[in-house]
């Protein structure tokens, strides 16, 4: 891979994105979750991607998409671009769900799908100051890694799966 393509990404990580649609599940499914949450498990894909380069050149890359439950509005994307050091991103899984039905996000992070064209790729487009890479994924991936987060934690209950007490103690000075 070109080292300016790898240190563009580097340059780009860690990004933080959050849908700003927060739905609240409804309190009678709150104790239920708050029982099932210690026996869930993470939901963790690699996928295949282009880095878009030019119109006629792009980089095949492997991303580690993962959903942990104990964090559960996110979706973290390790883009493994050479030998090096992998490159994370942190995504809402919100903003990834609405990128599939069209155009999401803004700033750092925008997602859309070309589906309704015929096209069965998504484009994830990361940027900061030192540039932009334009990403091109397969939606059929995206698509089931979705389903199975929604399998482990539904849209909208996501509230119920955060340890609030330990948020809490983070936040607060020690001492």
């Amino acid at each position: 891979m070109p080292s300016g393509a790898r240190g563009l990404l580097y340059r780009l990580r860690t990004r933080y994105l959050f849908a700003t649609d927060r739905r609240e599940a409804p309190s009678s499914h709150i104790q239920e979750w708050k029982s099932m949450k210690k026996s869930l498990k993470a939901v963790e894909r690699r996928v295949g991607v282009q880095l878009v380069v030019s119109r006629a050149y792009s980089l095949p890359l492997c991303v580690r998409l993962r959903y942990e439950p104990t964090d559960p509005y996110v979706v973290r994307a390790v883009f493994f671009v050479d030998c090096d050091e992998p490159v994370e991103w942190v995504l809402g899984r919100d903003l990834l769900a609405d990128g599939l039905k069209g155009c999401a996000g803004c700033a750092d992070v925008r997602i859309w799908s070309a589906v309704g064209r015929g096209d069965q790729w998504m484009y994830i487009a990361l940027g900061s100051s030192a540039g932009t890479a334009l990403l091109e994924v397969p939606v059929r991936d995206i698509t089931s890694f979705l389903q199975d987060t929604e399998a482990l934690v539904p849209r909208g209950t996501e509230s119920a799966h955060i340890d609030w007490d330990a948020e809490l103690a983070h936040l607060l000075p020690h001492g």
